[in-house]
């Protein structure tokens, strides 16, 4: 079924509820004095709301293969420059036992899409491998059906994320060349599907970098407010990752600078007062350091891209795929994996990045649910 979205988003930026009409004329060119006005009022609010906590997660990536080809994407089908690999169950419990070592107690789990790799109840197995050990999963996976994401509920995950990657017909149209990634509108109604499915917390979010980026802000925020009201049960967070080069050639098509950042991130906070706002390791450390206190609520450390990347899982496993189909190969290029889907700009340990939250007197969760939660009720 279409997303009761597409009419909404079609009609942007022309026709915007009262709501997107603040949040637009937030996003107008702001003086330097008005935008640090932004910046103490997002901080407010956000202490106000949230306290003065971070929640700290990872992700895990169970595999790199897939189907689609995404012209920003390491991972990209037709990408013959990297290897490839799928962990196996134990070792993604390998992989998560090194992260709950590190602190970590909620881990996204990871994966291109492939059915041939990442189907027949593979990541079900992989959620409840460590849902004794990890109180927190989350799912960063290709789309499904609601009964499909029922399942991964009732294995023990309780998070989706999603990323529209652009609200732009076209572009999307011109980065999705191959793949179930092509179908636009089936990707923008994930989050009403995971909805159904049981998710008590969805993130959502857009890649930055492939198109005018106050449009698309707009477009995000309007698929918020839309999903406020149709899935009001759960949670959301929005995430703004800043296209980085990736393995393959790729370079962002437009230009998202570092105020342009701060201004959405305050936006956002300044009209949606209860969102989460993740921020990745995508971003410098001087400049995450800079962002946690003025609306962030959510920050990935430590990082790695690539399946095995925090233990060297896999290493025996590496392959190419060509046109989605396997080959082996007599060379195995570690570094080619090890390049990730993404570069990582902040490389600092978790212990680092909890430090340096502490001496700005923020305090970093490493775990705020239990499924003993929901038993009790």
């Amino acid at each position: 079924m279409p997303s009761a979205f597409l009419p909404i988003l079609d009609a942007l930026p022309e026709r915007k509820s009262p709501l997107m009409e603040r949040f637009w004329s937030l996003l107008e060119v702001k003086a330097p004095a008005q935008l640090e006005a932004m910046a103490r009022e997002a901080r407010a609010i956000t202490r106000r709301n949230f306290g003065n906590t971070m929640r700290m997660f990872a992700p895990l990536y169970v595999s790199n293969e897939c189907v689609n080809n995404c012209s920003y994407c390491g991972f990209s089908r037709d990408n013959a420059s990297i290897m490839r690999v799928t962990l196996t169950i134990d070792q993604v419990v390998k992989e998560a036992r090194h992260l709950v070592g590190q602190g970590f107690r909620n881990i996204l789990l990871v994966a291109g899409e492939h059915p041939k790799f990442v189907s027949d109840g593979y990541l079900e197995e992989c959620i409840r491998a460590i849902r004794e050990f990890v109180p927190t999963i989350g799912i960063e996976v290709g789309p499904m059906e609601a009964p499909e994401y029922e399942r991964m509920v009732q294995a023990g995950c309780e998070g989706l994320v999603v990323y529209q990657e652009t609200y732009d017909r076209k572009i999307y149209a011109d980065m999705h060349t191959a793949g179930p990634k092509k179908d636009f509108d089936w990707r923008i109604a994930c989050p009403e599907r995971g909805y159904e499915g049981g998710f008590r917390r969805m993130g959502i979010g857009a890649l930055f970098g492939l198109s005018d980026w106050r449009l698309e802000a707009l477009r995000l925020a309007a698929h918020l407010e839309h999903l406020y009201k149709q899935c009001w049960r759960s949670t959301f967070t929005v995430a703004f990752p800043r296209l980085r080069p990736a393995a393959g050639g790729f370079h962002p098509l437009t230009g998202f600078p570092d105020w342009a950042l701060v201004q959405t991130i305050c936006a956002f906070r300044l009209i949606f007062p209860e969102v989460g706002i993740v921020l990745s390791t995508r971003e410098s450390a001087p400049l995450r350091d800079a962002l946690a206190p003025l609306g962030i609520t959510s920050m990935s450390a430590g990082s790695h891209t690539e399946p095995g990347g925090y233990t060297g899982a896999g290493s025996e496993d590496l392959h190419q795929t060509v046109k989605g189909r396997r080959v082996e190969v007599t060379e195995k290029n570690e570094k080619a994996r090890a390049e990730g889907q993404f570069g990582i700009a902040d490389e600092r340990s978790p212990a680092a990045v909890a430090a340096m939250l502490s001496s700005q007197g923020l305090d970093a969760v490493w775990k705020d649910w239990d499924a003993a939660i929901l038993a009790a009720a």
